[in-house]
């Protein structure tokens, strides 16, 4: 039996599931977690959905009502764990991804749990692993499971419009390396099913508000600096400096990849102040720039070769001295 239908089996045999995924959302570890709870309820199970934090402002015309969070339902996600026979861990590769507060419930958990997931070096704790480092997208997992536990009949335009979403997003619209034959072929399966694709990219592109329009010009005509030696551009913004444009969660995304797209840039990094810290997104092109080990080593982050995350305790001034430290240490001289 391959994994993908022991999987199935577990859903099956199981009465109470769980489906998690990381802090700090975004398309594709929303897109999983809908596209598998839609493909459970197909499969004519039900599954309670807990995330640590609330989704960002760009994915609400996704229904996401159903969600238990962390942040504000403490009492009914613990009960939630405590009841489960059957926890998944979407799009994430250790239990520190999800915060403090649900990493101690899934760590005291007895029941089975799986770990549906595409970044580097997987923690050994699940159950059942299904760690794909070549996959585009933890949603392309999803496709996969549907597929070789032999349900692709059941894939329709409900369960793969987030899952196109998941992998529209991780892939960068289809531009990282990450987007292999294998994902378009996944892609075809998905507008075969119903998936409406420009409708997705257009809810996508089409929900600015005047306030994030101006952060982000704010962004990049104030806060933009280019290390030219290197062909690295950062942009740092503090906690006055969002409030000032009324930021709500979301509003920086895409700003690392519009600082990237600029003629002969090797690598971008963003750092906005949030709760207290500096959350940092590291973006980069080719193989021989990549921003992980940056982010792993110096900045308690990961994640792929040129999309990666991080984080740090220090100032905005500290971190951003910091950073402009460590680029001719990761990147070569122009």
């Amino acid at each position: 039996m391959n994994i993908y239908k022991q999987i199935e089996a577990e859903i099956k045999a199981a009465s109470n599931i769980v489906i998690t995924s990381h802090k700090s959302p975004d398309g594709d570890s929303i897109g999983s977690t809908l596209g598998l709870l839609y493909f459970i309820e197909k499969l004519g199970k039900t599954a309670t959905v807990c995330h640590p934090d609330p989704a960002p402002g760009f994915l609400y015309w996704l229904d996401t009502s159903s969600f238990l969070l962390m942040t504000d339902q403490p009492d009914e996600v613990a009960a939630a764990f405590t009841s489960a026979d059957l926890v998944f861990c979407l799009d994430y590769n250790a239990t520190n991804r999800i915060g403090p507060d649900m990493q101690a419930l899934l760590e005291a958990v007895t029941c089975k749990t799986i770990m549906i997931d595409h970044h580097l070096n997987p923690e050994e704790f699940p159950t059942l692993i299904v760690s794909e480092t070549t996959a585009s997208s933890t949603s392309e997992l999803i496709v996969e499971l549907i597929e070789q536990s032999d349900n692709g009949a059941l894939l329709d335009e409900r369960i793969g419009t987030p899952l196109y979403l998941g992998i529209l997003t991780d892939t960068g619209s289809f531009r990282f390396p990450s987007t292999k034959p294998r994902t378009h072929e996944v892609l075809a399966k998905l507008l075969r099913a119903g998936v409406t694709h420009h409708l997705v990219h257009e809810v996508l592109s089409d929900n600015n508000t005047a306030s994030r329009l101006r952060l982000q010009g704010y962004a990049m005509s104030e806060k933009l600096e280019i290390m030219e030696n290197y062909m690295v551009s950062i942009i740092s913004l503090s906690k006055e400096e969002l409030a000032k444009y009324n930021y709500q969660k979301g509003d920086t995304d895409g700003l690392a990849n519009q600082a990237l797209s600029i003629k002969g840039m090797k690598a971008a990094i963003v750092f906005t102040e949030r709760d207290g810290i500096m959350k940092i997104s590291f973006r980069s092109k080719g193989d021989e720039n990549p921003v992980n080990i940056l982010a792993a080593e110096h900045f308690n982050g990961g994640g792929h070769a040129n999309a990666s995350g991080g984080m740090s305790e220090l100032t905005v001034i500290e971190t951003l001295a910091k950073i402009k430290n460590l680029v001719p240490k990761y990147f070569s001289i122009q």
